[in-house]
């Protein structure tokens, strides 16, 4: 049977100082993606995620623009050797939802990039405004969690796979919810380093401002289907696109709905994009029965070219 192949693009957390120098160094077309980059921001981006130091690169304006552009180098240095292979669909965790729709053609590289270079600088300003913090709840159910946000006052954040479950929120109240978590039936409870509360209602000014940017950014419609974080559909208009990305930076991260959603459509193939395997490690909790590759790196990349060559 030939494989139906779906894309899987980064998140914040997943970045490494040292990300796409490698790549960079095998690959003109990576090579011209950050130095693309650099050129439309105005500034050394590609230094920032090539040499670091970590506490830079983290910082979500710098963090967000960095994953995007590696995620999009992985696969420019992958279809280098492996061709215009199909897509049956994609996605990608909260910023790499982004990422994904850049690489549906939804928007083009510099508009994508700018999109995210102020989603992340809006969401620095939302964090210094509010004091926010986000805790993994771990071995739980979701109506177990939500029974726990409701009562404390949290949001949840992100649904990543069957037992892990992100709330955000104002920072004391998630201390006491990790607090309380075993009386839910939750068996660990873990605070996050974050510096804020993504994907909850202190994120509100961030949601504001990025829906006006949405408003003014060209966006048409992907070419592969991509699903949405906070639907964990497919989405089609560009009414939809603009609605879903807004209200992603306050809503609930639905990433495994996501996962089985790409499987139900029938993608049997999966290729993580970006710094790392966590998005790999996610699926094969929540889909354990599909085949997944990360690519972050010419080793990977050469890896993942030959396994599509030979069908997987």
């Amino acid at each position: 049977m030939p494989k139906k192949i779906a894309l899987l693009f980064a998140g914040q957390g997943a970045q490494t100082v040292g990300m796409g120098r490698d790549l960079a160094g095998h690959f003109a077309a990576a090579e011209t993606l950050f130095r693309d980059a650099d050129d439309i921001l105005g500034r050394k981006l590609s230094a920032i995620a090539w040499n670091g130091p970590m506490e830079e690169l983290t910082r979500t304006s710098n963090c967000q623009p960095a994953l995007y552009v590696h995620s999009l180098a992985a696969l420019a240095a992958l279809r280098s050797l492996a061709g215009e292979f199909a897509v049956g669909g994609a996605a990608g965790l909260s910023l790499g939802e982004m990422t994904a729709h850049a690489a549906a053609g939804t928007f083009d590289f510099a508009t994508g990039l700018m999109l995210v270079q102020r989603r992340g600088q809006f969401m620095d300003e939302a964090c210094a405004m509010t004091r926010g913090g986000m805790a993994a709840m771990i071995g739980a159910t979701e109506n177990d969690v939500r029974r726990l946000a409701a009562d404390q006052d949290v949001d949840v954040a992100n649904v990543n796979a069957p037992g892990q479950i992100v709330v955000s929120g104002e920072l004391a109240k998630v201390e006491a919810a990790v607090g309380v978590a075993k009386e839910y039936g939750i068996r660990r409870a873990t605070m996050l380093n974050v510096a804020g509360a993504y994907h909850s209602r202190l994120m509100q000014s961030a949601f504001e401002k990025l829906e006006k940017a949405l408003a003014d950014a060209p966006i048409g419609s992907p070419r592969f289907p991509v699903v949405s974080n906070v639907t964990g559909e497919q989405v089609k208009t560009p009414e939809q696109i603009r609605q879903t990305l807004r209200d992603q930076v306050t809503g609930t991260v639905r990433w495994m709905d996501c996962m089985q959603r790409l499987v139900a459509m029938g993608c049997d193939f999966f290729i993580e994009l970006g710094p790392g395997n966590v998005l790999a490690g996610l699926l094969k909790r929540t889909c354990p029965e599909v085949e997944v590759i990360s690519v972050g790196d010419a080793e990977s990349v050469q890896k993942c070219a030959q396994a599509l060559h030979s069908g997987g």
